[in-house]
Parts: structure tokens; sequence; C-alpha cells
């Protein structure tokens, strides 16, 4: 099975993200955009994984949630991976709050003793709105940087699990599946 760790979104929230990002979609880039339901900040990817190591996996993933404190999740700013004129990927980004930074760092620590190699690259949250063709010249993307920067959205997300996903594979659509969902210590109100 293809896993990682993510926070997942409601489907409201998801499509409020997607509406924000409606002007970059009718800018007429070359983006592959991803569908709302594909939405999620991704906090570890482990790769391929054995179905019999699912349950130490959700062991390990529910001790770390259930010592971190419930928290809010700021998403704000768009942008993208490597550079805005000539983007791979473009994005919503994630404030990088201490508790969001802490969670991380303690899920790579606490997977490292199963056997997961620790991310050695720094963590950039983000949530993934599309992907570009290689092909495109950076000449396709002129404005984006400008039409990124002019886009005022934020929104408020209350972090009460970190959810297991599977990765489903397909030439048509990828499809995702929450395997576990590990409830955090506490749950903060609903805004």
């Amino acid at each position: 099975m293809r896993l990682f760790l993510a926070l997942t979104f409601s489907d409201p929230e998801r499509a409020r993200i997607h509406e924000a990002a409606e002007p970059l979609r009718a800018s007429g880039v070359p983006v592959q955009w991803l569908a709302p339901d594909r939405f999620h900040l991704t906090l570890k990817f482990l790769g391929d994984v054995r179905s019999e190591r699912l349950p130490g996996l959700a062991k390990a993933v529910g001790r770390v949630a259930g010592a971190t404190r419930a928290f809010t999740l700021r998403l704000q700013g768009f942008g993208a991976f490597p550079t805005i004129r000539r983007p791979e990927v473009l994005w919503l980004g994630a404030d990088p709050t201490p508790a969001l930074r802490c969670l991380k760092q303690d899920l790579e620590w606490g997977l490292a003793s199963h056997g997961f190699d620790r991310e050695t690259r720094a963590f950039h949250p983000h949530v993934t709105l599309g992907r570009t063709r290689k092909e495109e010249g950076a000449g396709a993307f002129r404005g984006l940087d400008d039409l990124a920067a002019s886009l005022d959205f934020a929104l408020d997300i209350p972090v009460s699990s970190v959810d297991v996903v599977r990765s489903h594979l397909k030439k048509q659509k990828d499809r995702y599946t929450i395997m576990e969902s590990l409830p955090l210590r506490s749950v903060p109100p609903r805004s």
C-alpha cells in the first residue's frame, strides 16, 4: 500500500479552497488542477508499506497524535515550487506554526523507530492545487506571480486528527482513502 500521513479537510473547507483558487484556474496557465477531494496537507510520505505493518504504524502515529494538543491551521498565500515563474507545483500555503512544526517533528522521530527514514528537507507546509507539465516554458506562466500575490484568502481550520492515507494510483485519476484517523488530545471549537 502506498501511504502518507496528512491533515485532511472537510468538504466545505475543500470547497472554499477550490473557490479561492478559481482566478488561478481561469488564468489559462497550463496546469493539471487537482479535484477538491484530493486537497490535504501532507505531513509525511511513507511510500509502499506492507499491510501487516499498518497496526504498528497506526499505534505509533496514535501515540504522537494523543500527545499533541489540537490546534488551528491557517491556510493563506498562493505560491509555487520551485518558483512562481517556472512552477512545477502550485500550492496554497499553511502557516508553519510551532504546533504544526512540533507535530511534524514528533511524527518524524516517532516513526524512525519503526523503520521509516526521517525527512531531512525543510518542511514547507502547503496544499497542492495543481502540477505543471515539464515541457512548458517560463513564458507560459507570465503574470502568474502578480495574480497569486493579488489573491487575498485565509482560512482557519481546526486540526483534530492525523490521518493515515492510502493513495490509489491510476492513469485516469488518483484516489485517496483514509485508512486510520488518529485523534489529537483535544478539539478546538470550529469557527
